[in-house]
Order: C-alpha cells, then sequence, then structure tokens
C-alpha cells in the first residue's frame, strides 16, 4: 500500500513509516477497516466458543495441524535456546538469539502452513508472526504482541487457508499451544510486560483469551464469576475454560492476596454473571487496548489488514 493509494487526510494524522512492505500507522483504529475486520474476528470467535470446554469435540483440519507444527517449533527452539548467565534478574539476552533465529525463518513457517497458490501472501502474513512474539530489543511482551497473532490468524482467514468450520480449532487449539508457548517464553527468558499498567491492568501479558475463556462460560449452570479466585475450582477445571488456565498461570507466577496483585480480576469476580464479564470485557480491550497510543503504534498495515477508512 503506497502513500498515494491512501486517502489525502491520512498522512495529516499519523506517521506513516515503511517497513517490509508493510505500513507502521500511529492512529486510532477505529475508523479503519483493519479496526473492523479485526474486531469482527474476535466477536465471530467469541460467538463461537460461548458455553464450550476445551475438551469438546470439533473439526481438526490440515492447515490446523500444520499450525500445531509451527507452534511445536518455536517451544523446540526455546529448548534449544537456554537462558545466559547475567547480572539481570529480567529479559535474558538468550531471547534475542531465539527471536534471530525466527525473524529468519518466519517467511517459510508460514509458507508450509499456506496454500501453495496462496504463497505470495507469505511474506506480509509473517511479519504477523514475528510481532505476535514480542519485542526484541526491549525483550518484552504485551497485548499488542498478543494481538499481532490474532491478526496472523485473521489473514490466514482471509487468505482461505483457515475457514468457518475451523473456529473452534483455532480457539481450543491453535490459540491455546500459542499461549503456552508466550508462557515458557515469559518464564525462560524473564520477559518484561509491555505497557503493563500494574496492579490495575487486567493481566501483565494477555487479554483475548479472558475475553473467549469467559464466553466459555456465559450460562454455565454452577461456575459464577465469584468462583475464579478460588485455587481449588481453578485447579480442578482449568483443563476446561481458557479463563482458569490464565488464572493458574498468575498463580504460579505471583504471589500474596489476590486482591492485591492482580486487583481488576478481583474486581470482575463481583460481576454477578459470565453474559456480563464477557460484554464489560470486550468494552474494557477496546478502550484499553486498541485506543491506547502504546499499543497501536506498533500495528501494521498491508493489503491484508488495510488502513482504508471504512466506508459509510
Amino acid at each position: 500500500l503506497t502513500q498515494s493509494q491512501m486517502n489525502p487526510w491520512i498522512p495529516f494524522l499519523c506517521l506513516c513509516v515503511q517497513f517490509e512492505g508493510i505500513l507502521t500507522i500511529s492512529l486510532s483504529l477505529s475508523s479503519s477497516k483493519a479496526y473492523a475486520d479485526y474486531m469482527g474476528f474476535i466477536l465471530t470467535l467469541n460467538e463461537g466458543v460461548k458455553g464450550k470446554k476445551l475438551t469438546c469435540e470439533y473439526k481438526v483440519s490440515e492447515t490446523i495441524e500444520k499450525l500445531l507444527v509451527l507452534l511445536g517449533t518455536l517451544d523446540r527452539w526455546i529448548d534449544e535456546t537456554p537462558p545466559e548467565d547475567q547480572p539481570s534478574r529480567f529479559g535474558n539476552k538468550a531471547y534475542r538469539t531465539w527471536y534471530a533465529k525466527l525473524d529468519q525463518e518466519a517467511e517459510g513457517l508460514v509458507a508450509a502452513v499456506i496454500p501453495e497458490d496462496k504463497a505470495a501472501a507469505a511474506p506480509e502474513i509473517a511479519v504477523y508472526l514475528k510481532e505476535a512474539v514480542g519485542n526484541s530489543t526491549r525483550i518484552d511482551y504485551g497485548t499488542g504482541h498478543e494481538a499481532a497473532f490474532a491478526i496472523f490468524l485473521c489473514c490466514l482467514c482471509k487468505i482461505g487457508a483457515l475457514r468457518v468450520d475451523d473456529q473452534l480449532a483455532i480457539i481450543f487449539k491453535v490459540f491455546d499451544r500459542y499461549l503456552v508457548v508466550m508462557r515458557k517464553l515469559q518464564k525462560t527468558y524473564r520477559m518484561e510486560p509491555a505497557g503493563s499498567q500494574g496492579v490495575w491492568g487486567l493481566d501483565d501479558f494477555q487479554f483475548l483469551p479472558f475475553i473467549w475463556g469467559s464466553s466459555q462460560f456465559v450460562d454455565h449452570p454452577t461456575l459464577e464469576p465469584k468462583h475464579f479466585v478460588d485455587e481449588k475450582v481453578v485447579n480442578e477445571n482449568h483443563h476446561d475454560y481458557m479463563f482458569l488456565e490464565c488464572i493458574k498461570f498468575i498463580n504460579e507466577m505471583k504471589t500474596g492476596p489476590f486482591a492485591e496483585h492482580s486487583n481488576q480480576l478481583w474486581n470482575i469476580s463481583a460481576v454477578p454473571t459470565w453474559s456480563k464479564v464477557n460484554q464489560g470485557l470486550i468494552r474494557m480491550y477496546k478502550a484499553e487496548c486498541l485506543e491506547k497510543f502504546p499499543v497501536i503504534q506498533h500495528f501494521k498495515f498491508g493489503s491484508l489488514i488495510s488502513i482504508q477508512p471504512v466506508k459509510p
């Protein structure tokens, strides 16, 4: 996408930088086609997982299997790149070695997932894969990187590599496996939270699994929002619910009373229904992630995720 192809008002509202054929735009996303496509993707998946367990039966296509192989490769590279001995506690520099391997291999990894007749899309889609694992300069990870992985999956849907009947597998197989790899990265290389709001943030690293995870609980006959702060409930049910997997990871990584280290989640546990939790988290995601400059300044736009404004 060249500047001449954009509406004339865009250069006056944002800074445009060419990077590997993708435009990085510091701009509110809400008026763009990218925002409409992205939120449409998030909300479609949110509806698709409503009331369903991680362990339910669903179709696993060839593309899903290939994505799991890709994520398995990233996982294996962590084992092959142990942390370095260094004086600083956080931000282990071995992460940069791990990331350099992904930077070099990303296009090939994507090409192995998508159909041969869509091979031309691999360089553009690979950018989102590289963005999805954290920043190699700061050695940090946050909701912007998580969003890049969701955009990566959205792009695969746009080119037809993933289809409507892959919805459950996209969340329960691929995104869940992605979370496992990201948690391993965070623990192995002691990654800093990117743009964390500390105790006032929802979570140091993730947001989307709380949205989709709360949707899984909608109309649950016994488990209410107040139950996710009960460690016994979490340990007994985390295999079935993404939300509880996130809570379990928080409990493993943080010490002290839950109300102190995760105050926002503690407050959410007082909401009466999962439906209200889900709706509130979607509103919070739009306001605290997609409308915040530290996150959207890193969004990249191209032919698949377009900066063109939505037609009224």
